[in-house]
């Protein structure tokens, strides 16, 4: 359990994969634009990671070394169908909202690099907590990016109206300039915050 819970962490905080390792990035910037958009993407990469890991780790001792990134493809593909299928089911104005980026977690680099880097090395338990941990950080960090772009940019929280009528709404915070400066932001935040933690 141990083990679990140090894996876990490491994607909330040690290995991030926006704020540290610096993958998915084009989701973030794409999708940030609205706090529903965040969540529901956000979700979608948890369950295709955590569901991908586990089922790439499991076939990991039988997988030739030669095919294995044709098969990670096709096991992410099947979860991502799934999802997409999902979403155009039961929540058609969120998946309109999302357009192509739900099809595209396929190629999405978080997904690949731990499926790559640690699910087909690691035993099933560990792939499930290194594949939540990392799904849970992209989530909290594109979240708290869509918040501030949604309530800056549009003056609303969850579509939700927050601030008067008369306010207008900064551009940056609507374009990609806005999701990268925040971006910014929060990793010099996290490295001062871990450098004072260390102190």
């Amino acid at each position: 359990m141990r083990e679990f819970w140090y894996y876990f962490q490491n994607g909330l905080l040690g290995e991030n994969p926006v704020l540290k390792l610096m993958i998915g990035l084009c989701s973030v910037l794409a999708v940030s634009v609205r706090v529903e958009n965040c969540l529901g993407m956000g979700a979608a990469v948890i369950f295709v990671l955590v569901c991908s890991s586990l089922v790439i780790s499991l076939i990991r001792n039988f997988v030739p070394n030669e095919v294995r990134i044709p098969i990670f493809i096709v096991v992410i593909s099947t979860f991502t169908t799934i999802v997409d299928l999902v979403m155009k089911a039961y929540l058609p104005p969120l998946s309109k909202a999302m357009g192509i980026f739900i099809p595209l977690i396929v190629v999405n680099c978080i997904i690949m690099a731990r499926a790559e880097a640690f699910a087909s090395r690691k035993p099933p338990l560990h792939a499930v907590a290194d594949a939540l941990g990392m799904g849970v950080g992209y989530t909290l960090v594109i979240t708290a990016i869509g918040i501030v772009r949604e309530f800056f940019g549009y003056g609303e929280i969850l579509s939700h109206p927050v601030l008067p009528g008369s306010f207008q709404g900064m551009m940056a915070m609507v374009l990609p300039p806005g999701a990268f400066l925040l971006i910014g932001i929060y990793i010099a935040v996290l490295n001062w915050s871990l450098r004072r933690a260390k102190r």
